[in-house]
C-alpha cells in the first residue's frame, strides 16, 4: 500500500473504516476522521496479522489492500468493544 501515497491511505482507510464500523455496529459513534484512523490502523494490524500467517501482503494490489484494511478495522473495532465493554448488553 506504500505505492498509493498518503491520499490512497486516507481514501482506502476511510472506506475500510466506515464499512468496518457498519459491520461492527459502531458507525453512529464514529465520524469520518475516526473512520479514517480506524481504517489506517486496521490496515497496519491486518497487514501484520496476515504477514504472521505467511501471506505476502506487499504485492497484493488495491483490492487486497482494501480487504486487509477492512479485516484489520473489524478486528480493531472488536477489540475496542471488548475492552470498553460497549458490546455487552445489560
Amino acid at each position: 500500500m506504500l505505492g498509493l501515497g498518503i491520499i490512497g491511505w486516507i481514501i482506502i482507510g476511510g472506506l475500510a473504516g466506515w464499512i468496518g464500523s457498519k459491520i461492527m455496529g459502531t458507525d453512529a459513534q464514529q465520524g469520518i476522521l475516526l473512520n479514517i484512523v480506524v481504517g489506517i490502523i486496521g490496515g497496519l494490524l491486518g497487514g501484520f496479522l496476515l504477514n504472521l500467517l505467511g501471506v505476502d501482503v506487499e504485492g497484493g494490489g488495491l483490492i487486497f489492500s482494501f480487504l486487509t484494511c477492512l479485516l484489520g478495522a473489524v478486528i480493531l473495532l472488536f477489540l475496542v468493544k471488548a475492552v470498553t465493554g460497549r458490546g455487552v448488553r445489560r
